[in-house]
């Protein structure tokens, strides 16, 4: 993992976007510097990567490089390359280690690239850029797409293509610092940006396939290209420091902005979303979520460290300082006089998001199986919730938090309770989704009592096959409920349950439509299903699920609260409701009742 230290805000260049355009005469310290290289180390991470500003221009840049070398860290540059044009000082950066440069050109010409960064300094740039190439590095040629170069980014396409080891990224402009005061002739729009961003991947994908990568657009507008997103994270960084911040603090996206309209994408996970001044400024006019399609319901904290640790009342999180560990993406866990640190480097759900399953619904479980595939969780996964001394701490809104294992069954008891809240519904009952079979002893009670007649309904007929001799008595149709309804008569349903279902059901709104028609006066939709949740598993435990045969089956994550918003109208009346919570399974409810008018 990569650590980010700024080392000052001065530079040989004046780019007409740069972030810290007003704060240009502050410098860092050496010795700040150097403490907070010291503090990268301390905290186990693998390379140090110096920039600015422009860090090549500080007189202690070698000391920097040879202090970080001597602590068994690799060395890195975020720059312009000016300096690394001349030989002496690049020749002894590579001496010392020198492994990974993330440089700036603008355009594949001088005259827009240093109209750009208001220095005439193309040709310096382009020959430092060709004296790293083929030394090994980690090379990364990134071009900030503006108004001035949106036309211009094939030529920078023909200019990295003759680099075989340098991959090309396009960046977003942020509407930051010189950037956000010159926005209107510096910042084009997302849309424009963004479709000629991906002229020049399709054309890249011909002149040097693989090797070119976006970052900061929203992956709707980037079609084909979703996997070539780019950023701090696929960088491997897991910290970063601005100069006078005391401690090194994660790298995040907060900068971004997921609009409503992209609650159900299924890119969401991976997508920056929009800058939010963009979004303020345009609203979601440019956005171009695709149709639903498979998203991840679970994702790992994967383990990082284990050490001994004593119960003797002090935090041992806040004993080693909170600041650098991610609020959501870390989790520490006590147990047995051990702390075990994870980390989840997920991008199947964003940083918000994360945060909300972790310490707003609670959703964190031990994985305490072998198996590739969870499949029991009642058995297989330990419930983790915040420990007790977090409750007092001043710093529980802003730590990533203490998790100890709750040795309590709490799937079973919510599932319990969710039958036994269904075992009160007599006459005609439409099952949506049955499939999986989760309610079929109770079906098959009712049923046998006479208090049940009913429909089971699922896509899968495989899985219909094997539950039909577990429900004798009822009638069970292949497929899928939006094209099933239609044919179901008005008035004709005591009951309509969609248990696990709601997050599978390709058109939830046409669903509840239907439901309002068939559903008798007074009859009642059941709908019950699981929020996201995160495991804490060992290296090889990743390894083994990632090898397995799980399917995304989910084409969205709502909760309780999104999901009643899709249902909530006149004729549906909501009855009961349950939450999920840190003392709680993943699993919500929500029940409503036909109107008799």
């Amino acid at each position: 993992m990569k650590a980010l230290i700024k080392v000052g805000y001065a530079c040989n260049e004046h780019c007409t976007f740069c972030h810290t355009q007003d704060v240009r005469a502050i410098q860092g310290e050496a010795a700040e510097v150097e403490a907070k290289i010291r503090r990268a180390h301390a905290l186990g991470h693998r390379m140090v990567v110096l920039s600015g500003g422009e860090p090549t221009i500080r007189p202690e840049l070698l000391r920097w490089a040879a202090l970080v070398g001597e602590l068994g860290m690799g060395f890195g540059l975020v720059t312009n390359g000016l300096v690394l044009a001349y030989a002496e000082v690049r020749e002894r950066l590579i001496e010392l280690g020198l492994a990974y440069v993330y440089m700036s050109l603008h355009a594949g010409d001088a005259a827009v690239h240093d109209r750009i960064v208001r220095a005439a300094s193309f040709d310096t740039a382009l020959a430092a850029l060709q004296a790293l190439s083929g030394r090994g590095l980690a090379l990364t040629v990134n071009c900030v797409v503006t108004r001035q170069n949106l036309a211009h980014l094939r030529g920078l396409v023909d200019r990295v293509a003759e680099l075989p080891d340098a991959t090309l990224k396009f960046s977003a402009t942020e509407p930051k610092g010189g950037a956000l005061r010159l926005i209107d002739v510096v910042v084009p729009r997302t849309a424009d940006a963004a479709a000629a961003v991906h002229d020049a991947l399709l054309y890249a994908a011909t002149r040097m396939p693989g090797r070119a990568r976006h970052g900061g657009f929203p992956l709707c507008l980037l079609p084909g290209f979703e996997d070539a997103y780019d950023d701090l994270r696929t960088h491997a960084y897991w910290t970063m420091v601005e100069i006078g911040e005391p401690d090194l603090v994660p790298v995040d996206d907060r900068n971004h902005v997921h609009p409503a309209v992209c609650d159900d994408c299924r890119l969401r996970g991976g997508c920056p979303g929009l800058f939010t001044v963009d979004h303020a400024r345009h609203g979601v006019a440019d956005l171009r979520p695709p149709a639903a399609g498979p998203v991840s319901n679970a994702f790992d904290w994967v383990l990082e460290t284990v050490a001994p640790v004593d119960d003797d009342g002090v935090c041992p999180v806040l004993a080693q300082g909170i600041a650098p560990f991610e609020r959501a993406r870390h989790l520490f866990v006590r147990h047995a006089g051990k702390l075990a640190r994870y980390r989840a480097d997920t991008r199947d759900f964003t940083d918000a998001d994360l945060e909300r399953i972790k310490h707003g619904a609670g959703q964190v479980y031990l994985d305490a199986s072998r198996k590739p595939a969870v499949d029991d969780f009642g058995r297989d996964l330990v419930k983790l919730q915040r420990a007790a001394l977090c409750g007092p701490c001043p710093e529980r809104g802003r730590c990533t938090g203490l998790f100890e294992p709750v040795f309590e069954p709490v799937f079973e008891r919510d599932e319990a309770a969710l039958r036994a809240a269904l075992a009160g519904i007599r006459g005609d009952v439409l099952e949506l989704g049955c499939g999986e079979g989760r309610l079929a002893t109770l079906w098959a009670e009712a049923i046998a009592r006479g208090d049940v007649r009913l429909v089971g309904v699922d896509p899968d007929a495989a899985a219909l096959r094997r539950l039909g001799p577990r429900l004798p008595g009822a009638s069970l149709v292949v497929g899928e409920a939006e094209a099933i309804l239609p044919g179901i008569d008005d008035a004709s349903v005591d009951a309509i349950v969609i248990a696990h279902a709601w997050n599978h059901l390709r058109s939830p709104g046409a669903v509840v439509e239907h439901a309002v028609r068939v559903l008798r006066p007074a009859g009642e939709l059941w709908v019950a299903d699981d929020v996201p949740f995160g495991l804490a598993r060992t290296p090889r435990q990743q390894r083994a699920a990632h090898r397995g045969g799980a399917t995304w089956q989910h084409l969205r994550n709502h909760g309780a609260s999104q999901a009643h918003r899709a249902i909530e109208g006149d004729a549906l009346v909501l009855v009961e409701r349950r939450d999920v919570g840190p003392d709680t399974s993943n699993q919500w409810l929500l029940r409503y009742r036909r109107s008799p008018a």
